[in-house]
């Protein structure tokens, strides 16, 4: 037989082992984007990035054209990647 006590009583405050869970995984950092960060400062990346802004710029003013971003995007990733590999796989043993 099920009884229905006050419906006050019936909403209750999670345990604050779960809130601590939470706090725990929102810490965690996964190392590559922490890699890809830093390569994005070096100065290369950095270039390449301005230039891909600069693209994203000329083509979002345009109302009517065909260009695209993607081989300046392109040289982005791959010279961050590229950075990122030297880094990432270099610790690896």
């Amino acid at each position: 037989m099920l009884t229905h006590g006050d419906p006050d009583e019936e909403e209750e405050d999670p345990p604050a082992e779960e809130e601590e869970e939470e706090e725990e995984e929102e810490e965690m950092v996964d190392p590559l984007e922490t890699i890809r960060a830093k390569c994005e400062q070096t100065e290369h990346c950095v270039h390449l990035k301005e230039r891909l802004e600069i693209c994203e710029a000329r083509v979002s003013s345009r109302s009517n054209t065909q260009e695209e971003c993607t081989e300046e995007l392109f040289d982005f990733l791959h010279a961050r990647d590229h950075c990122v590999s030297h880094k990432l796989f270099h610790n690896v043993k």
